[in-house]
C-alpha cells in the first residue's frame, strides 16, 4: 500500500508517478485491482479547473481540503462518479483525479460491474467507467487510502513507466476553465 507521504508532495509528480501503480478495490463482490494508465493533475485554489478554484468550500469537495491520501468522490452529469486522489496535505485543496485504466484481477467482476464486453483496454478508459467498475460512489468520499483497513488503496509492485512513454497534454472537459484548460496537466501511457 502507498504511504501517506506518496500523496503528501507536489501534486503534477504525485499525477506522473501514479502511473503504471495498481488501483485495488475489495467489495462483497470481490477484489478488483487496475493498472492506472491516466490522469489529470488540479491545483487547488489558484487553478481555475479544480473544483476548490477561488477558495471554494462547499459540503461536495470538503474532502478536498482534508489530508493527503484521501479519496474525493464527485458526481457529474448527475450520473457518473469520478475518483480524485487529495496531494499535498490539509487544506491544499489539490487532488489528481484517475481517468483510466486496465484491469489486472477480477476482470469477470468489471465486465459485470460495466455490462459490456469489449476489450480489457477499453473496460475502464474514462474516470466514470473506472468508478463503475470499481463500484465507487459518493459513499467513498473521505475515505482513508492509507488505511490498515482500507477498502480502496493503490500498490506499487514494481512495474517502472519509463519517461519516453509518458504523453502529457490537456485536461479532458474543461474547457470553461479558459487558459488553464490547456495546461498540460493530463498524463498517460498505453499499459
Amino acid at each position: 500500500m502507498l504511504s501517506r507521504r506518496f500523496y503528501q508532495r507536489p501534486t503534477v509528480d504525485v499525477a506522473r508517478d501514479l502511473l503504471g501503480k495498481v488501483l485495488v478495490r475489495t467489495s462483497r463482490g470481490g477484489l478488483v485491482a487496475v493498472r492506472l494508465t491516466e490522469v489529470e493533475a488540479y491545483l487547488g485554489p489558484d487553478d481555475p479547473a479544480c473544483h476548490t478554484f477561488g477558495g471554494l468550500r462547499t459540503p461536495r469537495v470538503d474532502s478536498m481540503w482534508g489530508a493527503a491520501g484521501h479519496a474525493y468522490v464527485y458526481l457529474v452529469y448527475g450520473m457518473h462518479h469520478c475518483l480524485n486522489l487529495v496531494t499535498v496535505g490539509r487544506e491544499s485543496g489539490e487532488a489528481v483525479l484517475l481517468r483510466g485504466g486496465v484491469p489486472i484481477v477480477g476482470t469477470p467482476l468489471v465486465r459485470a460491474r460495466r455490462g459490456v464486453s469489449v476489450a480489457d483496454s477499453s473496460l475502464c478508459d474514462g474516470p466514470g467507467k473506472l468508478c463503475q467498475a470499481l463500484a465507487v460512489t459518493r459513499d467513498d468520499d473521505g475515505h482513508d487510502l492509507c488505511g490498515r483497513r482500507s477498502r480502496i488503496y493503490l500498490v506499487d509492485d514494481g512495474v517502472e513507466v519509463l519517461e519516453a512513454d509518458v504523453r502529457r497534454g490537456p485536461r479532458i472537459g474543461v474547457d470553461y476553465a479558459g487558459e488553464a484548460a490547456r495546461w498540460p496537466l493530463r498524463f498517460r501511457y498505453r499499459a
